[in-house]
Parts: C-alpha cells; structure tokens; sequence
C-alpha cells in the first residue's frame, strides 16, 4: 500500500489529537471513591470486574434482587482484597449504608427510570448504563433529575472513551475530513444471549435499536455535532422467529437518518451474520477525507491508503476508560461528563425515533419524540 502524503492541514489536526491529555496519567488518585453496584447480572459483573482493576476504588456494596448473583459479586470484591456488603434492595442500601460515594447501574433498560432516578436524589454520583430510559417522557424525567443532583450523572454509552474512537472523533472535530457528510455503520453478528429472558421482550428492552444499536448512532450524531431531523427505517424478525418463545424484539434493520445540516447517517443491523464475514463497521466521511472509528485511521479523499492516527492509552478498554472518567469526574467535580444526561438524552431519542419509524412504517421527525428536549 502506498503511504499517502500528509497535509500541513492534517498534520496540525493530527498534532491537536496527540496532545490531548489522557486520562490515565501515572499520578495517584487524590482520594478513595466508595463504589456501589446496583445490578450485578451479566453486564453489571462485567463492570464490577472492571472497576476493580482502576487504581483508587473501594467497591463497598453490591446489590441485585437475585441474592446468589450479588453474593458471587462480593467474592469478586473478596478476591480483590476487599469487602462489599451483599443486598437485595437497592433502596435499603441507599438507606442504610452511608459509607457510599457512588453507585454503578446495571440494571435491565426498563428499570433505569425508577432506579435512577432515586439513586440520583439521595446525593449519591451515578453511573448509569444506557439506555436513559425507554420512553420520551421518562428520560425526560432523569435528566431534570440529573439537573438537580448534588453528584456527577454519567451514562455508559462507553464507546466515546474508546481510545481509538475517541482520537478519531477527535481528529473529525478538529476539521481532518473537513465537512463531516455522511456515516455508514454496520452491526452484524448473532443473536442475543438466550440466558438473558428480558432482552427479548421489547417491552422492557425497548427493541434491538434501543439496547444494542443506539452505541453506533451515538458516535454517529456525535460526530455530526446535531440531531436527526427526519428517520426512514424498515426491520422485522425474519429468521429467529419465535425464538425464544415469545420473543417480541427484531432480528435484523436497516434505517437512514437525515440530519438539519444535509448529513445523513445509514447503518444496518442483523443478527444472522455468518462468524466473522461482516461483523461492525463505523466509518464517517467528509469533504476531504474518511475515517474508519474502530481502526482510528484516515484516508484523504483524492488520495489511496489509510494513515494511522495516534492512539493514548491504546492498550485500555473502553469501559475502563469511561468508568476511569467517571471517577475523575468525581474527582474533580466536572458536571459536564462526556456521556452526560443531555447527550444520552439525544442517544435514546433518536433509537426511539428511529424504532417508531420501523413500526409505523413511516418517517419519523426529531420533534415528534423531543418535544422540548
């Protein structure tokens, strides 16, 4: 492959990228955060595992209505060196035990309201994960209740601290494809995990846009800089149907977004991809080049072959850098999270947006679901 020629342009584009500082500088923390987890089923052990690795945390309760989960999870703590108090309820933890600074949720989407919203009001830092809620008028609720709060509100919509997504994003931002255009995703794989009954209930998931989909339309809009004005959408479940029984959430969709500015987003989602053939794509174009998110490499537009950009703390996860910045947030008292309560509300908008689209079959417009969002 031909190394393409650099421009003075995207030589100090790029030099703006690598000197972003990091997040995970070698300084210690300036104090312990107390971390409690609410949730501790697939995701939230995931999490849990995680955060046990970030140096200057002390995970000091876990919760979940299931009482052999959250026992599991304290033995994670355990294995840790440390000791977390186990419980089923999540409002008596919040009530009883005063020695926490922060709480992690991982709870199933169609909790995420009440659950939020009432870690929110007793004070404590929250990390919820996405989405905000499944309806226009409950995420609503939570970021009046973020608004309100004494502690940092952040939402897991970790992929913006992918570090090599983070640095594309950053190299976009910095004008390095010029006038962002168009986005084209794919997320193909196979189907979801059968252990887990609610996934598949598009009642308490919200469908497959909402759970899963809304990660790559999150980057996309992000790197836009605006909301969709207009979603044209079509899906169904063509293969895995009935499967499980009962099963109400799609199996595969295809939608367009068409943006204020004229950009537009396209991004395909099944899951009856063969291993390994497609897999996820998140590429964004502009006037005067494209870049591939995942990879963090650009190529000009009049030029062939990709150029690497540089990539800190390459060697980290993406939910570890976005639990790492919560507890910077933390720190630090920034109230302006990368992934805070307005930009999810954007994120889960615009998955709502786009499912209406699907089940109505037809053209879905931002106000309808934004009202005065």
């Amino acid at each position: 492959m031909n190394e393409p020629t650099i421009t003075r342009r995207s030589l100090v584009t790029l030099s703006g990228t690598l000197a972003a500082p990091s997040l995970l500088r070698s300084r210690q923390p300036s104090h312990t955060v107390r971390i409690a987890f609410v949730g501790t089923g697939n995701r939230g052990t995931y999490l849990l595992r995680t955060m046990l690795q970030i140096p200057g945390v002390q995970v000091v309760a876990v919760c979940d209505i299931v009482e052999e989960r959250a026992a599991k999870a304290a033995e994670l703590v355990s294995q840790a060196g440390g000791s977390a108090r186990v419980w089923t309820d999540f409002r008596k933890m919040l009530d009883e035990q005063k020695d926490i600074d922060a709480v992690v949720q991982a709870t199933p989407d169609y909790t995420h309201r009440d659950v939020n919203i009432a870690i929110l009001e007793v004070g404590k830092h929250l990390y919820a994960e996405k989405p905000l809620a499944l309806t226009p008028e409950d995420c609503r609720m939570i970021v009046r209740a973020a608004e309100q709060a004494k502690g940092i509100f952040q939402v897991g919509f970790q992929l913006r601290h992918d570090p090599r997504r983070n640095a594309a994003m950053k190299f976009i931002h910095g004008g390095g494809i010029g006038r962002v255009l168009l986005c084209h995703g794919i997320r193909h794989g196979g189907d979801l995990p059968r252990q887990i009954p609610w996934y598949f209930d598009r009642t308490k998931s919200g469908d497959i846009l909402i759970d899963q989909g809304i990660h790559i339309l999150d980057l996309f809009t992000w790197a836009i800089g605006s909301h969709p004005a207009r979603a044209l959408a079509s899906g169904g479940t063509d293969l895995f149907v009935n499967e499980p029984p009962g099963r109400t959430v799609m199996d595969n969709y295809s939608l367009i977004f068409e943006y204020p500015g004229g950009q537009r987003v396209n991004f395909s989602h099944h899951y009856f991809d063969p291993p390994g053939f497609t897999g996820i794509r998140e590429l964004v174009f502009g006037s005067e080049g494209a870049v591939d998110l995942p990879a963090a490499a650009w190529q000009p537009r009049t030029k062939k072959g990709l150029i690497k950009l540089e990539v800190a703390d390459a060697d980290k996860s993406a939910d570890y850098m976005s639990l790492a910045a919560f507890l910077e947030n933390i720190r630090s008292g920034n109230r302006k999270p990368l992934n805070d309560a307005h930009s999810a509300l954007r994120a889960t908008l615009q998955a709502i947006m786009g499912t209406r689209a699907i089940y109505e079959r037809r053209i879905v417009t931002w106000e309808e679901v934004a009202g005065s969002a």
